[in-house]
């Protein structure tokens, strides 16, 4: 009994910090993406200015995360082979708290075609959540944010792929 009042109270007191803290997501659907730079020495450096009038999707994940896992085979089967080759849209796949080194090593197993950027400080990740993954968040050519997800769900994710279709196709109107 005293075990489980503990354990408890341990559990009040972290959700207590948490919801004084509120900086669980620092973005938020509407906002604009954050600026920043991604630096890879195997997939090159991105800045979000060169982002401008793309639709972009970020993800990030860890190698040791299973939701991540099923979320990056489900990017791997069914979303980047259909925008890849698409010039209005870019993805932005990000390893938090891994290194370039870790992500090459990762993905020999894996064999995924799309870039992995590594966030080794969580210096990128840091700008849009402080905890929780995988996480995606998906952005419109302003740069505004119009999608955000926590962890894999199917029903969302093939939501999210409706809703990059559309935007794409406006886009290739204008």
């Amino acid at each position: 009994m005293k075990k489980l009042i503990i354990l408890l109270a341990t559990s009040l007191y972290t959700f207590t910090l948490l919801a004084q803290d509120g900086k669980i997501d620092i973005v938020k659907k509407g906002d604009q993406i954050p600026a920043f730079t991604l630096s890879s020495n195997i997939n090159g450096n991105i800045d979000s200015k060169e982002l401008e009038g793309k639709i972009v999707l970020i993800n990030i994940f860890a190698t040791w995360c299973d939701p991540c896992q099923v979320e990056l085979a489900e990017i791997k089967k069914d979303l980047w082979p259909k925008y890849k080759d698409n010039p209005n849209f870019v993805m932005l796949t990000i390893g938090r708290e891994h290194t370039d080194e870790e992500l090459m090593e990762y993905n020999k197993k894996k064999e995924f075609t799309f870039p992995l950027y590594p966030d080794p400080k969580r210096d990128f990740t840091s700008k849009f959540a402080t905890q929780n993954i995988p996480r995606s968040y998906l952005v419109d050519e302003k740069g505004e944010i119009i999608y955000m997800s926590v962890g894999f769900n199917e029903k969302d994710f093939k939501s999210m792929m409706k809703l990059i279709d559309e935007k794409l196709s406006e886009i290739s109107v204008k």
